[in-house]
């Protein structure tokens, strides 16, 4: 009975054994499987990278500031008794936009004309008298003072009935409307916006590391939309700069003149500015999407032929750091990291690593435009 029981252990064993044998066999070809495989290549774009002369410039965000804008407004209190312009219009310098009531004053203007007179000829009265020694001549300078006071009196009245016809200080072209024929206005109250639009500024910031660069007469180039056509652009001039940098963000702040006869860019307009620094420099210009942007550094993606660890060969990538220039419409430069010649993935770099397989297809391009249209982005 003990031999029985023993052998049947013995062959429980030998069958347990012998399964996880098979077992550990099995498991061992599966791991060497996967060791095996390689996960399917990625479908990129690319490039070769090639030089190309960059003008070198200095891109910032402006803001369109009138030469001259006020809001045209009521020197002294009255009720609108006239208007004589348009909304949005233009005007000229010394033309009459509104005129309030100036009758009361029309009345007092008569009385101190008639006051004027009579105070003329008592003192041509008087002039005469003392003359003949008929009065004295404390009377003779009343009377000389009595026709000065009247004289002031007279041109206090003129000026106020002109200070109640507000005209353009300057010209330019006219907002709307504020005010109403009828309507009491007070001393200050806003009639009318009044930009000069003829030339115009536009202002930007740089940061200090370049304020250096920055001459009185360099080109400015204003794109006043995210296109590229000509129509959105002008060229000027830098004509100031400022004399302190803003300690909170280390910027100077640069003032640019440009031509505006049509009056395409309005003042509070935002556009985007850019400095023209002088010489040319060689670059190589590649698409933005070719950048992988990182805390550590930014790099690209190089197609290089690769070997996997069983020696077989294939199309892989490799990352490379690279130092970035400025950025020209859809094309940004890198300055070094790259040679020329070099294949340069363009996109589907944030599925990408270090050594990965690819697949390229080129059938359709990311935008590599240097001066896009506003459509394309």
């Amino acid at each position: 009975m003990v031999k029985r029981m023993i052998l049947m252990v013995v062959v429980m064993i030998a069958i347990i054994a012998g399964l996880g044998f098979v077992k550990f066999k099995q498991f061992q070809a599966m791991a060497e499987q996967f060791a095996a495989m390689q996960p399917p290549p990625d479908a990129v774009t690319t490039i070769v990278a090639a030089q190309e002369e960059w003008p070198a410039t200095l891109n910032a965000i402006g803001t369109v500031a009138a030469v001259q804008g006020v809001t045209v407004s009521a020197d002294l209190p009255g009720i609108v008794d006239r208007i004589t312009f348009e909304s949005g219009k233009a005007v000229q310098r010394g033309d009459v936009l509104v005129q309030l009531d100036t009758r009361q004053e029309q009345a007092q203007l008569a009385g101190a004309e008639s006051q004027l007179e009579l105070a003329r000829l008592n003192h041509e009265r008087m002039k005469g008298l003392v003359q003949q020694d008929a009065v004295s001549r404390a009377e003779y300078d009343a009377a000389a003072a009595g026709q000065q006071q009247a004289e002031a009196r007279l041109n206090e009245i003129r000026a106020a009935i002109d200070r109640k016809t507000i005209r353009a200080p300057f010209s330019g072209v006219l907002g709307i409307r504020q005010v109403n024929l009828g309507q009491y206005l007070t001393a200050g109250a806003p009639v009318v916006p009044l930009q000069s639009l003829d030339p115009i500024y536009v202002n930007f910031n740089v940061p200090q590391q370049d304020a250096a660069q920055m001459r009185i007469g360099r080109t400015v180039r204003i794109s006043s939309n995210e296109g590229g056509a000509d129509a959105g652009q002008s060229t000027g001039r830098l004509s100031a700069i400022d004399s302190v940098i803003d300690q909170a963000t280390r910027n100077v702040q640069v003032q640019a003149t440009l031509p505006n006869p049509q009056g395409r860019l309005r003042p509070g307009m935002f556009v985007q500015a850019q400095v023209n620094l002088g010489a040319a420099q060689r670059v190589i210009a590649l698409p933005a999407s070719s950048i992988n942007y990182a805390p550590y550094g930014d790099s690209v993606f190089i197609v290089s032929d690769m070997k996997n660890e069983q020696g077989h060969p294939y199309r892989g990538v490799r990352q490379q750091v690279v130092k970035l220039g400025p950025a020209r419409g859809d094309q940004i430069a890198v300055l070094s990291g790259i040679n020329t010649g070099e294949e340069v993935v363009t996109s589907g770099v944030f599925k990408l690593r270090n050594g990965a397989p690819i697949q390229v297809n080129n059938a359709t391009q990311p935008n590599n435009s240097k001066t896009p249209l506003s459509e394309d982005r």
